[in-house]
């Protein structure tokens, strides 16, 4: 699976002085105005792969009606539209789709989301999972541990006390009228510690660009190979109900979105459809694991990139004016997103060209959704409170910090384990790590934070995860993360505010008290 997460952030007169991120370069207010109507081709070509595109068009019904027909005409047909949005989600085969609709009326962008053909995604986690067996125990004796607070392997969970989850917990647990929208690769709803707390009401398959509510939809395609979603899902809510782990939020509820596809690839149809579905069904928080493929960054200088960033800008900007926190990890790559060059020799990952060895401007190439405006950007630590050796970081990039584990910092708990615990598909739990991992612990805690208060906007539960948040500050000697006596990061910034940890490490029982 690949990994990874820029955008300048704007300090915004609020009563605690935080700041916001805040773009440009991928918000659909900003597009360059249509170009004049081109005449498309009576007979439009059809001899070229199978690809999905977006049309990123004015949000009105009268143009995207218009559009849909310019679809059709230019050799396409028409996935789904979202008119409250404008965007258009077609497949083609005309291999100038594209650039036919981008000269349509009322078209602001429209691009490929990927160079593979269709066929009859990329997380941010590291390795494959160590799975864990329960501890063997009478029935009697696990309800007696689940009476005293406790379920059977939270002992191994280090990262609930380290943001003081376990603690809160015994405070307010979460409300059972929140919910948590996990945007993955699916989520096991069997699973014992999740199925008292998912929700199949708010849950669904937007694969395809379209959601599907049919029961199951949801679920792993394969529960070997698509268990990141479970594993993220028990993070934020595994109930406390005498079985395996706890979440950090162990009493609201979880929802699945599932957007990776076969060959777990998270294209921006799926994406934009999954933000749309939460807005439209009252989820409180989405949690982000993934950058949207193939792309690692989407330049605006590139048509395509650009119609992927603005298509998911769009659809998460909905999602928040709905009331929608939305949540997304930093990335894997030890890179830092304010630097003024990063080499990206990934993209595109979907193998329909070969990778492009490119050098990018993280300030104009964007980490979809984690870099996108209102999105709440997370890095990763490990169990000593230091910044993980694989997060991404950058002064200005990063709102929060949370554990996300680090083989490297190793907690003294019976199972020595410096990743993160949770569920896995078919009943099972196993360890992970990841800005994947850290995410849902943010997650959990603007969960808890909704909780508390209910009537608190995004921007508000945005501002309480920042002001409560504990920071360490940057390290006093060189940041040596693998130990192999080489520097690996240098953190700039002040102890309030620095690359590493942004506004800090998230507190639980702060956002409950």
């Amino acid at each position: 699976m690949a990994d990874l997460r820029s955008r300048r952030h704007a300090l915004l007169a609020v009563p605690v002085g935080l700041a916001l991120t805040a773009s440009l370069g991928l918000l659909p207010g900003v597009a360059a105005a249509a170009p004049q109507a081109a005449p498309v081709a009576k007979q439009a070509a059809t001899d070229g792969p199978l690809l999905s595109y977006v049309v990123n068009t004015s949000a009105d019904r009268a143009t995207v009606a218009k559009v849909k027909k310019a679809v059709a005409a230019a050799g396409g047909s028409v996935v789904t539209a979202y008119e409250r949005i404008g965007v258009v989600v077609a497949h083609s085969k005309n291999p100038d789709f594209a650039k036919t609709l981008r000269a349509v009326p009322g078209v602001q962008s429209a691009g490929a989301t990927r160079t593979a053909p269709i066929l009859p995604a990329a997380t941010t986690d590291v390795g494959k999972p160590e799975k864990v067996k329960l501890p063997k125990t009478s029935a009697a004796a696990a309800a007696r541990q689940s009476a005293g607070g406790a379920e059977p392997l939270e002992g191994l969970q280090w990262d609930l006390p380290a943001i003081k989850a376990d603690q809160a917990a015994k405070v307010n647990p979460g409300s059972r009228k929140v919910t948590v929208g996990v945007i993955d690769t699916g989520v096991d709803d069997t699973h014992p510690d999740l199925a008292p707390n998912f929700s199949p009401a708010q849950s669904a398959s937007c694969v395809s660009g379209k959601a599907d509510t049919t029961p199951g939809a949801w679920r792993p395609y394969d529960p070997a190979k698509d268990y990141h979603g479970t594993h993220v899902a028990g993070t934020i809510a595994a109930a406390r109900n005498g079985v395996g782990i706890a979440g950090v939020a162990p009493n609201v509820k979880v929802s699945a979105l599932k957007v990776s596809n076969k060959d777990s690839l998270f294209y921006a149809e799926s994406v934009v459809c999954a933000f749309v579905f939460a807005a439209e069904h009252d989820i409180a928080v989405t949690n982000n694991s993934y950058y949207v493929d193939p792309w690692m960054f989407n330049c605006a200088d590139d048509p395509d990139q650009k119609a992927i960033g603005e298509s998911v800008a769009r659809a998460a900007k909905y999602a928040q004016d709905k009331g929608t926190v939305n949540v997304a990890s930093a990335g894997n790559s030890n890179f830092d997103l304010a630097a003024k060059e990063i080499a990206d020799g990934s993209s595109p990952n979907d193998k329909g060209r070969p990778a492009q060895n490119r050098k990018i401007d993280p300030s104009v190439c964007l980490d979809v959704p984690a870099q996108l405006p209102g999105v709440v950007t997370v890095s990763a630590t490990g169990a000593k409170g230091q910044k993980s050796y694989y997060s991404n970081y950058g002064l200005g990039q990063i709102d929060v910090a949370a554990p996300g584990g680090d083989k490297y910092q190793v907690p003294e708990l019976p199972g020595k384990d410096g990743r993160i615990l949770s569920t896995l598909p078919g009943g099972e739990w196993g360890f992970l790590q990841g800005t994947s991992m850290a995410g849902p612990h943010v997650a959990g805690v603007a969960a808890l934070l909704k909780s508390a208060h209910p009537k608190s906007s995004p921007q508000e539960i945005q501002w309480l995860l920042k002001a409560q948040a504990d920071n360490p500050g940057c390290p006093t000697a060189p940041y040596d993360g693998d130990g192999d006596g080489k520097v690996d990061a240098v953190c700039t910034g002040t102890k309030p505010v620095n690359g590493f940890y942004g506004f800090g490490i998230v507190d639980a029982l702060d956002a409950v008290r």
